[in-house]
């Protein structure tokens, strides 16, 4: 066992007749806990005044409106007065689906068309395209390929005739249906188009001056939604092409050089009658 050594003075004798000193008051020794504390203590003063300067910089070299990220206080309280008007949609961002590229070159087959699926809902919309537009060049893969009129007529340049005839009856009466649309043309929605798939006739060689057969409808119904009111108007004649219905006359089939609509009405009107070839 050992024993802390006393570090003390022995005391101090006092001189004779004299008065003992008054008894300094014990002045409190700081233990080597309460030395720390104190430290501790200006430490933590220190490190709460680092912490206010760096929240102090941080709020003012913080993220402001400018940079895109507004805060509270940074948010506008007025609009401009004459704020910049939206951009109106361009004619260049409309643009065609294919319907079957090349299938005009091919050769016919029996394959009876529907009136669903992708190649069908890309001749609709390249067909609404056009006529919403009043551009008939959007149509042009939903109309009857050149390359299969001329395997499919036998007369004399059945190209010249694509063009002269059928080609330019199609653009005529695309414009006319889109003057039917009116100044809200740009507006109006296709809601659908009925076609009576089931009712289509196969036009046999030797028909109407034909070299070769393909399946035929008529008098289907293009529905559209414009200033709340369903209408309707009608596609004088399809006719398919490996499986495919095309447009071959819109307006109507014996008639004059003139734009011409089919039939429009209001409501979605009824397809047929059947007919023709």
């Amino acid at each position: 066992m050992t024993f802390p050594l006393n570090h003390s003075r022995p005391p101090v004798p006092h001189p004779p007749h004299s008065r003992p000193p008054a008894a300094l008051a014990p002045r409190p020794a700081l233990s080597r806990a309460a030395a720390p504390t104190r430290a501790a203590a200006l430490a933590r003063l220190l490190l709460g005044a680092a912490v206010l300067c760096t929240a102090a910089l941080l709020t003012a070299c913080g993220p402001s409106a400018a940079d895109g990220h507004p805060t509270a206080a940074a948010r506008p309280t007025a609009t401009p007065a004459s704020p910049p008007p939206s951009p109106s949609p361009s004619p260049s961002t409309a643009a065609a689906l294919p319907v079957a590229p090349g299938a005009g070159m091919a050769h016919q087959t029996m394959a009876r068309p529907r009136a669903s699926g992708p190649q069908f809902r890309a001749m609709i919309t390249d067909l609404w395209l056009a006529v919403r537009t009043g551009k008939p060049k959007y149509g042009l893969d939903a109309f009857f390929p050149v390359d299969a009129y001329k395997q499919v007529k036998a007369i004399d340049d059945p190209a010249a005739d694509w063009r002269g005839r059928l080609w330019l009856d199609f653009t005529l009466d695309v414009k006319a249906a889109h003057r039917l649309l009116g100044p809200g043309a740009a507006r109006a929605r296709l809601v659908r188009v009925n076609v009576a798939s089931a009712d289509a006739t196969w036009i046999d060689p030797g028909v109407c001056y034909n070299n070769i057969g393909y399946w035929h409808v008529a008098n289907a119904r293009v529905v559209y939604r414009e200033h709340g009111q369903e209408r309707s108007f009608g596609i004088a004649s399809l006719i398919s092409w490996r499986g495919v219905w095309y447009v071959v006359h819109f307006g109507g089939v014996v008639r004059p050089a003139v734009g011409m609509v089919d039939t429009p009405e209001s409501g979605p009107g009824y397809p047929g009658p059947q007919g023709g070839c």
